[in-house]
């Protein structure tokens, strides 16, 4: 009597031990998509105490440039890091501009500001993205923000 293994046998362990691979990297993707979606809520979270100062510091408590990449108490570079965390090249913001449903936005004028990242839940098909704003907003939208400096 030989000892050892068929080549069947050895197929059918591959074959199981392929699907639970697929199944632990599926689960993998996930929690990476949720720690990054966290990074990119944290982050934006973060531009609402940072844009406070920059009104409070401004000699007409303006808003107006709060979006900017550089400055005391700008947040551009915030924003510029949750899109990071999304995993997209950083934009360079104009007002009133309208972006792409897979870019960030920040927009700001004298009386308020808005930004918003892409979620990694987001498709071209369905977009989502996490909004901030002036008035205190912070949830997740499914609209590309153009000039309206809300949250909607």
């Amino acid at each position: 009597m030989k000892k050892g293994f068929t080549l069947l046998e050895l197929l059918v362990v591959i074959a199981i031990i392929g699907v639970l691979s697929a199944v632990v990297l599926s689960a993998l993707n996930s929690s990476r998509s949720k720690g990054a979606d966290a990074a990119i809520k944290n982050q934006l979270a973060s531009t609402r105490a940072v844009a406070g100062l920059f009104a409070s510091n401004s000699t007409a408590a303006s808003f107006d440039g709060v979006c900017a990449l550089s400055g005391a108490n700008t947040i551009g570079a915030m924003v510029n890091a949750a899109e990071r965390a999304y995993g997209i090249t950083p934009s360079t913001y104009a007002d009133g501009t309208m972006s792409t449903w897979n870019t960030g936005q920040c927009h700001d004028s004298s009386n308020a500001w808005v930004a918003v990242v892409p979620l990694k839940a987001s498709t071209s098909i369905t977009p989502i993205s996490w909004c901030v704003d002036s008035t205190g907003a912070s949830k997740q939208v499914s609209t590309i923000i153009a000039n309206g400096f809300q949250c909607i």
